[in-house]
């Protein structure tokens, strides 16, 4: 019997669900609000210049190289990967600019001038790495390559090393305060829990897994744009029997008597049935929109997210020589900025914000001599205070853009070499794509939104239905989405072979015995 699947929403995660099911047999066809794929890893094109809507930056490569593997293709028969020299220029209040890059000597030079104590200042910065890379390597274990189904997974003893090695009661600022004395390099060394919507004072210590995965493995840009993974999966789908249909608005994820999915009804008002739903929309607006009303969409609307942004997509007339492919603009007051993200839900009095210059490594991305470049100022979700006019926002966002990068990159007619400029802020965020509250990445990721207390792939109020994506274990980033598709892959695939079915069940009824023994032991630790 082929299992009818259907997936809402053709972003990274429902793309890649859909080709590994395809490939195992499955019969799947994924429907897809907007015109293309991607979601929020899709392009902008505006006469002749094109930009990356939302990630620009390919980290952790190995993870990318597996998915491929997995579904029996070499990624370089798909992609041409093109490696940053550099992968940032980070400019500073004071005229201070820092390259890093993954140049060891480089990387000691720099260490060096700021430190200002030698071989102590070397010294620290290998220790930084080698705490770094531990991070990395026992946090793909645990938190993207686990499947935290059930609570008693949580209890599993060989996750209790793991645990203590990637130092998960501390917090990524925290950590690099150990190696470094300097505030230029504290900020250097931090910035990166960004790509998690999070503030580097609340980020956990094992987050610095990001930093290490850029000095080691270095950044990378998919040439012709980041929607190229995206676009590659969707035709290995397809040539395994996967149907993409775009434009097609799904209204309800239809649920019978019994509490079991069924299929989806479209804005159009047509029904497609299906065996297994899986949604790819944003978790927390499929509960709360496409889902019967329940307890847990109300608690999950409530949760904490990560931060929206205005980005901006410039078309320029002519090449800025002074930014390089990958650029950070580092506020004076760092955590005072973060604090007015994160806490007081507006723009920052003076932001920290990311320039992406994608025509400066891929000359296909802007007409000769002319620059596409993408500003990205993290910004609050959406919240319902009436006060805040985001048309008024956005002016100040530019405002402050242009001033900061005008100073301290000694240009005086920025403004006037903007030929052309498009702009996503939250609210475009929300309506485009369905984001809860405008929130580019979802649910944050503090301790009781991580690993088992994430929301899990199988639904546990609806049966037949399935999420992948940001807001789903194990959590938001393209690299962590592709192993939560993996995850997903493997549930469904154990789900529809009983023989593997009755390991699993009988795995599962040791691990909660040994579970309940633990709890039990601990308990009577603590009495004594």
């Amino acid at each position: 019997m082929v299992i009818k699947i259907i997936i809402i929403g053709a972003g990274a995660g429902g793309t890649a669900a859909a080709a590994r099911l395809s490939k195992k047999g499955f019969k799947v066809k994924v429907y897809e609000k907007n015109s293309y794929n991607g979601g929020r890893c899709s392009l902008i094109n505006y006469n002749g210049h094109r930009f990356d809507q939302g990630p620009s930056l390919y980290l952790m490569p190995k993870i990318f190289e597996e998915t491929f593997q997995d579904l029996d293709e070499n990624i370089h028969d798909h992609i041409e990967l093109l490696k940053c020299t550099t992968n940032y220029n980070l400019y500073f209040h004071d005229g201070e600019k820092i390259q890093l890059s993954t140049d060891i000597s480089e990387l000691f030079k720099c260490v060096e001038k700021y430190e200002k104590n030698g071989e102590l200042a070397i010294n620290n910065l290998l220790k930084f790495l080698k705490e770094s890379h531990v991070h990395y390597r026992r946090g793909i274990k645990l938190a993207l390559k686990t499947d935290f189904q059930h609570w008693y997974n949580l209890f599993n003893p060989k996750h209790l090393l793991d645990l203590i090695e990637v130092q998960f009661w501390d917090t990524v600022y925290n950590r690099i305060c150990k190696y470094f004395k300097s505030e230029h390099l504290r900020k250097a060394f931090t910035f990166q829990t960004m790509y998690l919507g999070m503030s580097p004072h609340d980020g956990f210590a094992p987050y610095n897994l990001l930093q290490y995965t850029e000095l080691a493995e270095g950044i990378w840009y998919p040439k012709g744009g980041f929607n190229k993974v995206l676009q590659s999966l969707e035709n290995i789908a397809k040539k395994h029997g996967a149907e993409f249909n775009y434009n097609s608005d799904v209204k309800e994820i239809i649920i019978d008597d019994d509490g079991v999915a069924k299929g989806i009804k479209l804005q159009n008002g047509n029904i497609i049935n299906s065996d297994i739903v899986i949604c790819n929309a944003d978790l927390v607006y499929a509960y709360n929109k496409l889902l019967p009303n329940t307890p847990y969409a109300d608690e999950l609307g409530k949760q904490k997210l990560t931060s929206s942004s205005i980005s901006f997509y410039w078309s320029m007339k002519k090449i800025i020589p002074q930014l390089n492919m990958h650029n950070i603009f580092v506020a004076e007051k760092y955590k005072e900025s973060f604090d007015q993200i994160f806490k007081d839900h507006k723009l920052p009095d003076e932001p920290s914000f990311y320039v992406n210059v994608p025509s400066r490594l891929d000359p296909t991305a802007a007409p000769e001599g002319k620059d596409s470049i993408v500003i990205l100022v993290p910004v609050g979700h959406l919240t319902n205070n009436p006060n805040i006019n985001f048309d008024d926002v956005v002016n100040t966002a530019r405002q402050q853009v242009i001033e900061i990068m005008e100073k301290r990159l000694k240009i005086t007619n920025l403004r006037s070499l903007i030929e052309h400029e498009i702009v996503n802020d939250p609210r475009t965020w929300q309506s485009e794509f369905n984001l809860w509250k405008g929130s580019i990445l979802g649910l944050s990721h503090i301790p009781f939104q991580m690993l088992w207390f994430r929301p899990s792939l199988k639904c546990k109020i609806f049966d037949n239905l399935y999420f992948v994506g940001a807001s789903a274990q194990p959590g938001t980033g393209v690299p962590l989405v592709l192993c939560g598709a993996k995850l997903l892959e493997k549930q469904l695939c154990d789900r529809f072979y009983p023989s593997k079915k009755i390991i699993i069940q009988r795995n599962n009824l040791i691990m909660l015995l040994f579970s309940i023994a633990l709890i039990l032991l601990i308990q009577f630790l603590f009495i004594i």
